[in-house]
C-alpha cells in the first residue's frame, strides 16, 4: 500500500513489470481476494454434479474435459475455463448459476499483479510511458507478447504462457477505453529493430503502431539511438495522472516494479518524461521513422 502526493491511498502490487517478460514469480496466484469465489464455485460444481447423479467421468464426458481436469476443478486446484462453466451448467441444469461465475473465474485467471495493474491504468486519465528494451505492454501484439513471454527464464509452461499473453492483452482494454485517457508512449529506436519473434512478428508489430497511432488520444514517439541529449538513461518509467489531479509514477528493474508516490520523486520522473518526450522525435516524425523502419524490412 502507499500514499500518494494528496495523502490518497493506494492499494496495489508492485512485483510486476509491465512491459517485459521478466518477473519475480510465474506461479498461479488466484489464491486473493478471489480464492474464497474460485473455492464456492468449485464446490457448486460439485454439488449440481452430485446433484444430478453423475460421476466425475460422466460429467467429463459429456462436456468434453478429462477425468483429472473435473476433479482438479471441484478440489479448486485448477480454474475452471469459460467453456466449462457454460457447458457444466447446461449439462447440469443449474439454469445459469455457474455460468453466472464466468467473469469472477475469468478475471482471477489472470495474475494478481497484472489486475492490479490493469485496476490502476483504469483510474488514469493520462498514462505516459517510456520504454527502453521492448515494445510497451499496452502497444504489444499478442504475436509479440507470446515471444516476449517465451524468453522468460526459467521458463514457463504453456498453459502460463497462454495465461500472461492473455492477461496482457486485456489490459490493453484501456485503448478503447470511455472516456479515453491520453496515451503517451515513448520507445527507443532499438524497440523498433529487435527482432523478437523473428522478422515476421516484428513486421506485423510495427504495421500494430502505425495503426494504433491513427487513434486520437494514442500519441508515440521515437527516440532514435543517435540523439545527443537524452533524460531517462537510468530506465523505463511510466507516469499515471489521475482525475482528482494526483499522479504516481513506476520504475522497472529486473524481476521488479517499485510504485512510486512521494511528491518529490514523481515530480522529478514526471519532470525527466516530459524532457525525455522534447528530445523524442515528434509524433508525425516518429510515424515517419516507423514506416522507414518497416521499409528496411522488405
Amino acid at each position: 500500500m502507499s500514499t500518494d502526493n494528496c495523502g490518497k491511498r493506494h492499494e496495489y502490487q508492485t512485483d510486476h513489470t509491465t512491459n517485459g517478460a521478466d518477473g519475480a514469480s510465474w506461479e498461479e496466484d488466484w489464491e486473493d481476494d478471489y480464492g474464497p469465489a474460485i473455492r464456492a464455485t468449485c464446490r457448486q460444481i460439485k454439488l449440481w454434479r452430485e446433484g444430478a447423479g453423475l460421476t466425475q467421468q460422466e460429467l467429463g464426458d459429456a462436456i468434453g474435459y478429462s477425468l483429472g481436469m473435473v476433479s482438479a476443478v471441484e478440489r479448486a486446484r485448477r480454474l475452471p475455463h469459460p467453456d466449462f462453466l457454460t457447458k457444466a451448467d447446461q449439462i447440469l441444469g443449474a439454469d445459469g448459476k455457474l455460468a453466472a461465475m464466468k467473469k469472477d473465474v475469468e478475471e482471477a485467471r489472470y495474475p494478481k499483479k497484472v489486475r492490479d495493474l490493469a485496476k490502476l491504468e483504469s483510474e488514469a486519465v493520462e498514462v505516459g510511458s517510456y520504454t527502453n528494451t521492448v515494445i510497451d505492454g499496452l502497444l504489444q501484439t499478442e504475436e509479440y507478447a507470446r515471444a516476449l513471454f517465451g524468453l522468460r527464464l526459467p521458463a514457463c509452461s504453456e498453459e502460463e504462457l497462454e495465461r500472461l499473453v492473455a492477461a496482457r492483452m486485456a489490459r490493453q482494454e484501456i485503448l478503447t477505453r470511455h472516456p479515453a485517457p491520453l496515451l503517451t508512449f515513448v520507445q527507443e529506436e532499438a524497440t523498433l529493430r529487435r527482432p523478437l519473434g523473428g522478422r515476421d512478428v516484428l513486421r506485423h508489430q510495427l504495421e500494430h503502431l502505425l495503426d494504433l497511432s491513427e487513434l486520437r488520444h494514442v500519441k508515440i514517439q521515437v527516440m532514435p539511438t543517435e540523439i545527443e541529449e537524452h533524460a531517462a538513461l537510468s530506465g523505463s518509467l511510466r507516469v499515471l495522472s489521475f482525475k482528482d489531479r494526483t499522479a504516481v509514477a513506476q520504475n522497472e528493474v529486473q524481476l521488479t516494479s517499485r510504485l512510486i508516490s512521494d511528491p518529490k520523486e514523481v515530480r522529478i520522473l514526471e519532470m525527466r518524461y516530459g524532457m525525455l518526450r522534447a528530445q523524442a522525435l515528434t509524433p508525425r516524425e516518429s510515424l515517419a521513422f516507423i514506416r522507414k523502419v518497416l521499409g528496411e524490412m522488405t
